[in-house]
């Protein structure tokens, strides 16, 4: 139920791609998605957020393509999110995000090659966290009745401060992770991770304590 929303073309697909995102829309839908309310296929929000994504696909497409400089990453990333990024951040591409402006990130974030963001329900990236290559992060559900299947409910993502994931890390919508926490190559997350936790496996449980305290000083 993790899967890209709406794959079918139908009363929710655009009617065209969006070249910009109309700030006064784009707060109404993020208003609505930041309090988990529901994206009725077809509705204004439903139209909105295809179109949306048109925008992020065209942003994407100029970090994929050719090789860009860590300052032209980090200027397509600020375009692609609608807020400055960092200096610190590092981003290796390919990157993708279907939507952009619902990501935030921390000072001194490393992402590694081929990650997927599913942000539109938002996520948030806390200081000095490493997220493994290949990692999928999800925010939204599909509607259970087949019947309303084109119906989406956001759900955010947190990762905390000097958090680390493996590589191939597939987190699901609505789970936070917990400062310092590490989470496993290949691992499932379906629950909250507390923080300064080692978890792993399909879905990924505790393995124990790191032993450190990643608490701000």
């Amino acid at each position: 139920m993790n899967d890209r929303r709406g794959g079918r073309r139908g009363p929710g697909a655009p009617a065209a791609p969006s070249d910009n995102v109309p700030a006064p829309e784009l707060q109404d839908f993020l208003d609505h998605v930041n309090r988990g309310a529901l994206i009725e296929g077809g509705s204004k929000h439903h139209l909105f957020m295809h179109g949306a994504a048109q925008d992020a696909l065209r942003i994407v497409a100029q970090i994929n393509t050719g090789y860009r400089t860590p300052e032209e990453v980090r200027e397509l990333l600020a375009d692609l999110t609608g807020k400055p990024v960092d200096d610190s951040v590092a981003v290796f591409p390919p990157f993708y995000s279907e939507f952009g402006k619902n990501l935030t990130l921390g000072k001194d974030v490393f992402i590694n090659v081929g990650c997927r963001f599913q942000d539109t329900g938002g996520i948030t990236i806390g200081d000095g966290s490493l997220i493994g290559h290949g990692s999928t992060l999800t925010t939204l559900n599909h509607g259970i009745d087949p019947d309303r299947r084109d119906d989406t409910i956001p759900s955010p993502v947190t990762i905390g401060r000097k958090v680390w994931l493996g590589a191939g890390v597939t987190i699901v919508p609505g789970v936070t992770i917990g400062d310092g926490a590490i989470v496993g190559a290949g691992s499932v997350v379906t629950r909250d991770v507390p923080a300064n936790a080692i978890v792993g496996g399909v879905p990924a449980k505790l393995i124990r304590a790191t032993g450190f305290d990643a608490s701000p000083s």
